[in-house]
Protein backbone atom coordinates (compact mmCIF):
# COMPACT_ATOMS: atom_id res chain seq x y z
CA UNK A 1 0.00 0.00 0.00
CA UNK A 2 1.46 3.34 -1.06
CA UNK A 3 0.95 6.07 1.55
CA UNK A 4 1.79 9.75 1.10
CA UNK A 5 1.85 11.68 4.38
CA UNK A 6 1.15 15.29 3.44
CA UNK A 7 2.97 17.58 5.87
CA UNK A 8 1.89 21.18 6.43
CA UNK A 9 3.46 23.96 8.45
CA UNK A 10 2.90 23.85 12.23
CA UNK A 11 2.37 20.10 12.47
CA UNK A 12 1.24 18.45 15.69
CA UNK A 13 4.50 16.65 16.51
CA UNK A 14 2.84 13.65 18.16
CA UNK A 15 0.42 13.10 15.29
CA UNK A 16 3.19 12.95 12.69
CA UNK A 17 5.32 10.70 14.89
CA UNK A 18 2.42 8.32 15.53
CA UNK A 19 1.88 7.82 11.81
CA UNK A 20 5.57 7.31 11.03
CA UNK A 21 6.16 4.98 13.98
CA UNK A 22 3.00 2.89 13.48
CA UNK A 23 3.62 2.26 9.77
CA UNK A 24 7.31 1.58 10.37
CA UNK A 25 6.45 -0.91 13.11
CA UNK A 26 3.90 -2.59 10.84
CA UNK A 27 6.56 -3.05 8.15
CA UNK A 28 8.99 -4.45 10.73
CA UNK A 29 6.48 -6.91 12.17
CA UNK A 30 4.97 -8.06 8.87
CA UNK A 31 5.94 -11.71 8.29
CA UNK A 32 5.83 -11.25 4.51
CA UNK A 33 7.99 -8.13 4.30
CA UNK A 34 7.09 -4.42 4.22
CA UNK A 35 3.43 -3.70 3.59
CA UNK A 36 3.56 0.09 3.36
CA UNK A 37 5.56 2.31 1.06
CA UNK A 38 5.53 5.56 3.05
CA UNK A 39 6.66 8.95 1.78
CA UNK A 40 6.59 12.24 3.67
CA UNK A 41 5.66 14.82 1.06
CA UNK A 42 4.86 18.51 1.11
CA UNK A 43 3.92 21.49 -1.00
CA UNK A 44 7.01 23.18 0.48
CA UNK A 45 10.55 21.77 0.73
CA UNK A 46 10.54 21.95 4.52
CA UNK A 47 7.91 22.35 7.23
CA UNK A 48 8.33 23.36 10.84
CA UNK A 49 6.44 21.48 13.52
CA UNK A 50 4.61 23.14 16.40
CA UNK A 51 7.65 22.62 18.62
CA UNK A 52 10.11 24.01 16.11
CA UNK A 53 11.50 20.87 14.48
CA UNK A 54 12.39 21.46 10.83
CA UNK A 55 11.20 18.51 8.72
CA UNK A 56 12.41 18.04 5.11
CA UNK A 57 9.74 16.74 2.75
CA UNK A 58 9.95 14.95 -0.56
CA UNK A 59 8.64 16.74 -3.64
CA UNK A 60 5.33 15.47 -4.91
CA UNK A 61 5.78 12.99 -7.75
CA UNK A 62 2.89 13.56 -10.13
CA UNK A 63 3.66 10.29 -11.88
CA UNK A 64 3.33 8.21 -8.73
CA UNK A 65 -0.22 8.08 -7.41
CA UNK A 66 -0.62 7.16 -3.75
CA UNK A 67 -3.29 4.71 -2.62
CA UNK A 68 -3.87 6.84 0.46
CA UNK A 69 -3.01 10.43 1.32
CA UNK A 70 -2.68 10.88 5.07
CA UNK A 71 -3.16 14.29 6.70
CA UNK A 72 -1.58 14.73 10.14
CA UNK A 73 -3.11 17.56 12.14
CA UNK A 74 -1.47 20.96 12.41
CA UNK A 75 -1.29 22.08 16.03
CA UNK A 76 -3.82 24.87 15.60
CA UNK A 77 -6.30 23.64 18.17
CA UNK A 78 -8.33 26.82 18.70
CA UNK A 79 -10.62 28.72 16.33
CA UNK A 80 -8.48 31.85 16.68
CA UNK A 81 -5.46 30.02 15.24
CA UNK A 82 -7.22 27.61 12.92
CA UNK A 83 -9.33 29.97 10.82
CA UNK A 84 -6.35 32.11 9.68
CA UNK A 85 -4.31 28.94 9.05
CA UNK A 86 -6.93 27.67 6.61
CA UNK A 87 -6.33 30.75 4.46
CA UNK A 88 -2.55 30.24 4.14
CA UNK A 89 -0.99 29.88 0.68
CA UNK A 90 0.47 26.45 1.46
CA UNK A 91 -2.96 25.24 2.53
CA UNK A 92 -4.47 26.43 -0.75
CA UNK A 93 -1.73 24.56 -2.62
CA UNK A 94 -2.34 21.44 -0.53
CA UNK A 95 -6.07 21.64 -1.25
CA UNK A 96 -5.40 21.72 -5.00
CA UNK A 97 -3.06 18.74 -4.69
CA UNK A 98 -5.60 16.74 -2.66
CA UNK A 99 -8.19 17.30 -5.37
CA UNK A 100 -5.69 16.09 -8.00
CA UNK A 101 -4.97 12.94 -6.02
CA UNK A 102 -8.67 12.33 -5.47
CA UNK A 103 -9.34 12.67 -9.20
CA UNK A 104 -6.67 9.99 -9.75
CA UNK A 105 -8.45 7.63 -7.37
CA UNK A 106 -6.53 8.16 -4.13
CA UNK A 107 -8.34 7.95 -0.78
CA UNK A 108 -7.77 10.59 1.91
CA UNK A 109 -7.32 10.00 5.65
CA UNK A 110 -7.31 12.81 8.20
CA UNK A 111 -7.37 13.07 11.97
CA UNK A 112 -8.07 15.81 14.51
CA UNK A 113 -7.64 19.30 13.01
CA UNK A 114 -6.51 17.66 9.77
CA UNK A 115 -10.19 16.98 9.06
CA UNK A 116 -10.69 20.73 8.54
CA UNK A 117 -8.10 20.69 5.76
CA UNK A 118 -9.88 17.68 4.25
CA UNK A 119 -13.22 19.49 4.46
CA UNK A 120 -11.75 22.57 2.73
CA UNK A 121 -11.61 20.53 -0.49
CA UNK A 122 -15.39 20.12 -0.50
CA UNK A 123 -14.98 16.35 -0.78
CA UNK A 124 -16.73 15.77 2.55
CA UNK A 125 -19.86 17.69 1.55
CA UNK A 126 -23.00 15.56 1.98
CA UNK A 127 -20.90 12.82 3.55
CA UNK A 128 -20.46 11.74 7.15
CA UNK A 129 -17.35 12.77 9.07
CA UNK A 130 -15.90 13.20 12.53
CA UNK A 131 -13.36 15.70 13.87
CA UNK A 132 -11.70 16.85 17.05
CA UNK A 133 -14.64 17.09 19.43
CA UNK A 134 -13.98 20.52 20.94
CA UNK A 135 -13.92 22.15 17.49
CA UNK A 136 -17.18 20.54 16.36
CA UNK A 137 -19.19 23.80 16.64
CA UNK A 138 -16.70 25.60 14.37
CA UNK A 139 -16.70 22.66 11.94
CA UNK A 140 -20.51 22.77 11.68
CA UNK A 141 -20.47 26.51 11.13
CA UNK A 142 -17.77 26.36 8.46
CA UNK A 143 -18.91 23.19 6.67
CA UNK A 144 -22.71 23.04 7.01
CA UNK A 145 -23.06 20.45 4.24
CA UNK A 146 -20.92 17.85 6.04
CA UNK A 147 -22.84 15.34 8.17
CA UNK A 148 -20.72 15.66 11.31
CA UNK A 149 -20.87 13.18 14.18
CA UNK A 150 -18.11 14.03 16.65
CA UNK A 151 -19.20 11.26 19.01
CA UNK A 152 -17.51 8.74 16.70
CA UNK A 153 -13.78 8.09 16.59
CA UNK A 154 -13.59 6.89 12.97
CA UNK A 155 -15.90 7.52 10.02
CA UNK A 156 -15.32 5.93 6.62
CA UNK A 157 -16.92 7.11 3.38
CA UNK A 158 -16.30 6.58 -0.32
CA UNK A 159 -13.65 9.36 -0.38
CA UNK A 160 -11.65 8.25 2.65
CA UNK A 161 -11.78 8.27 6.42
CA UNK A 162 -11.81 10.88 9.19
CA UNK A 163 -10.74 10.38 12.80
CA UNK A 164 -11.16 12.18 16.10
CA UNK A 165 -9.01 14.33 18.31
CA UNK A 166 -5.29 14.18 19.11
CA UNK A 167 -4.53 10.49 19.72
CA UNK A 168 -7.13 9.67 17.10
CA UNK A 169 -4.01 9.65 14.91
CA UNK A 170 -3.19 6.27 16.44
CA UNK A 171 -6.71 4.93 15.88
CA UNK A 172 -6.46 6.07 12.26
CA UNK A 173 -3.03 4.46 11.78
CA UNK A 174 -4.28 1.15 13.18
CA UNK A 175 -7.36 1.36 10.95
CA UNK A 176 -5.19 1.85 7.87
CA UNK A 177 -2.98 -1.07 8.88
CA UNK A 178 -6.11 -3.18 9.30
CA UNK A 179 -7.09 -2.47 5.68
CA UNK A 180 -3.87 -4.20 4.64
CA UNK A 181 -4.01 -6.98 7.25
CA UNK A 182 -6.32 -7.40 10.27
CA UNK A 183 -3.79 -9.79 11.81
CA UNK A 184 -0.95 -7.28 11.43
CA UNK A 185 -3.09 -4.50 12.91
CA UNK A 186 -3.78 -6.69 15.93
CA UNK A 187 -0.06 -7.36 16.44
CA UNK A 188 0.86 -3.67 16.08
CA UNK A 189 -1.86 -2.69 18.56
CA UNK A 190 -0.44 -5.17 21.08
CA UNK A 191 3.07 -3.78 20.67
CA UNK A 192 1.77 -0.22 21.10
CA UNK A 193 -0.64 -1.14 23.92
CA UNK A 194 -3.46 0.43 21.92
CA UNK A 195 -6.79 -0.60 20.43
CA UNK A 196 -9.05 1.03 17.85
CA UNK A 197 -11.75 2.92 19.73
CA UNK A 198 -15.14 3.38 18.13
CA UNK A 199 -16.30 6.40 20.14
CA UNK A 200 -15.03 9.81 21.20
CA UNK A 201 -18.16 10.35 23.27
CA UNK A 202 -16.62 9.30 26.63
CA UNK A 203 -14.05 12.08 26.28
CA UNK A 204 -16.34 14.95 25.30
CA UNK A 205 -16.77 17.76 27.84
CA UNK A 206 -20.22 19.31 27.22
CA UNK A 207 -19.29 22.62 28.85
CA UNK A 208 -16.50 23.18 26.33
CA UNK A 209 -18.93 22.77 23.45
CA UNK A 210 -21.42 25.15 25.06
CA UNK A 211 -18.86 27.94 25.18
CA UNK A 212 -19.05 28.29 21.41
CA UNK A 213 -22.35 30.18 21.69
CA UNK A 214 -23.70 32.53 24.42
CA UNK A 215 -27.26 31.13 24.30
CA UNK A 216 -26.02 27.54 24.47
CA UNK A 217 -23.78 28.41 27.41
CA UNK A 218 -26.76 29.88 29.28
CA UNK A 219 -28.80 26.79 28.39
CA UNK A 220 -26.02 24.55 29.70
CA UNK A 221 -25.95 26.40 33.05
CA UNK A 222 -29.74 26.32 33.32
CA UNK A 223 -29.76 22.59 32.56
CA UNK A 224 -27.12 21.67 35.14
CA UNK A 225 -29.27 23.18 37.88
CA UNK A 226 -32.26 21.07 36.82
CA UNK A 227 -30.90 17.62 36.06
CA UNK A 228 -32.99 16.05 38.84
CA UNK A 229 -36.17 17.84 37.78
CA UNK A 230 -36.39 16.68 34.19
CA UNK A 231 -36.45 18.60 30.93
CA UNK A 232 -39.06 20.93 29.45
CA UNK A 233 -38.25 22.81 26.25
CA UNK A 234 -40.86 25.44 27.06
CA UNK A 235 -39.45 26.04 30.55
CA UNK A 236 -35.93 26.26 29.17
CA UNK A 237 -36.91 28.74 26.46
CA UNK A 238 -38.87 30.91 28.90
CA UNK A 239 -36.00 30.96 31.41
CA UNK A 240 -33.58 31.99 28.68
CA UNK A 241 -35.94 34.65 27.25
CA UNK A 242 -36.04 33.03 23.84
CA UNK A 243 -38.44 30.93 21.79
CA UNK A 244 -38.54 27.15 21.64
CA UNK A 245 -37.81 27.32 17.91
CA UNK A 246 -34.74 29.52 18.45
CA UNK A 247 -33.34 27.28 21.17
CA UNK A 248 -34.00 24.18 19.08
CA UNK A 249 -32.37 25.70 15.99
CA UNK A 250 -29.33 27.03 17.88
CA UNK A 251 -28.69 23.66 19.52
CA UNK A 252 -28.86 21.94 16.13
CA UNK A 253 -26.57 24.51 14.51
CA UNK A 254 -23.93 24.57 17.26
CA UNK A 255 -24.13 21.11 18.80
CA UNK A 256 -25.71 19.05 16.05
CA UNK A 257 -28.40 17.77 18.42
CA UNK A 258 -31.66 18.73 20.08
CA UNK A 259 -31.88 20.51 23.46
CA UNK A 260 -33.17 17.28 25.02
CA UNK A 261 -30.24 15.30 23.64
CA UNK A 262 -27.78 17.84 25.07
CA UNK A 263 -29.62 17.72 28.40
CA UNK A 264 -29.10 13.96 28.36
CA UNK A 265 -25.40 14.49 27.64
CA UNK A 266 -25.19 16.49 30.86
CA UNK A 267 -26.96 13.71 32.75
CA UNK A 268 -24.48 11.18 31.36
CA UNK A 269 -21.54 13.39 32.36
CA UNK A 270 -22.92 13.77 35.90
CA UNK A 271 -23.55 10.04 36.16
CA UNK A 272 -19.97 9.32 35.06
CA UNK A 273 -18.71 11.66 37.75
CA UNK A 274 -20.77 9.93 40.42
CA UNK A 275 -19.63 6.50 39.24
CA UNK A 276 -16.07 7.68 39.61
CA UNK A 277 -16.44 9.64 42.78
CA UNK A 278 -17.92 7.11 45.20
CA UNK A 279 -19.77 3.89 45.85
CA UNK A 280 -23.31 5.04 45.08
CA UNK A 281 -25.36 2.29 43.49
CA UNK A 282 -26.92 2.81 40.09
CA UNK A 283 -30.41 3.44 41.50
CA UNK A 284 -29.13 6.30 43.67
CA UNK A 285 -27.18 7.78 40.77
CA UNK A 286 -30.24 7.52 38.52
CA UNK A 287 -32.27 9.46 41.07
CA UNK A 288 -29.53 12.09 41.33
CA UNK A 289 -29.65 12.78 37.58
CA UNK A 290 -33.40 12.72 37.22
CA UNK A 291 -34.35 9.15 36.29
CA UNK A 292 -36.92 7.07 38.12
CA UNK A 293 -34.92 3.84 37.93
CA UNK A 294 -31.45 2.57 37.18
CA UNK A 295 -32.39 0.58 34.09
CA UNK A 296 -33.14 3.75 32.12
CA UNK A 297 -29.78 5.21 33.05
CA UNK A 298 -28.00 1.95 32.22
CA UNK A 299 -29.53 2.05 28.74
CA UNK A 300 -28.54 5.68 28.21
CA UNK A 301 -24.96 5.07 29.32
CA UNK A 302 -24.66 2.09 26.99
CA UNK A 303 -26.10 4.07 24.07
CA UNK A 304 -23.96 7.17 24.58
CA UNK A 305 -20.67 5.70 25.82
CA UNK A 306 -20.68 2.17 24.46
CA UNK A 307 -20.03 0.77 27.96
CA UNK A 308 -22.09 -0.55 30.82
CA UNK A 309 -21.91 0.52 34.45
CA UNK A 310 -19.45 -2.18 35.46
CA UNK A 311 -17.11 -1.29 32.59
CA UNK A 312 -17.30 2.42 33.39
CA UNK A 313 -16.43 1.85 37.03
CA UNK A 314 -13.51 -0.31 35.93
CA UNK A 315 -12.32 2.29 33.39
CA UNK A 316 -12.39 5.15 35.84
CA UNK A 317 -10.54 3.46 38.69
Amino acid sequence: MRLSILALEGLFDTGLSVFLDAFSLANTLSPTGPVFEVSLVGVRKKVRTRHGLLIPTQPINEQQKPDWVVLPAPATASPELLVPALARADVRDAKAQLLKWHAQGAQIAASCVGTFFFAETGLLDHRQATTTWWLAPLFRQRYPHVKLDESRMLVQTDVGVTAGAAMGHLDLALWLIRQASPELSNVVSRYLLADIRTLQAPYIIPNHLAQADPLILRFERWSRERLKQGFSLQEAASALATSRRTLQRRCEDVLGKSPLSYFQDLRVERAQSLLHGGDMDIEAIASEVGYADGSTLRTLLRQRLGRGVRELRSDLR
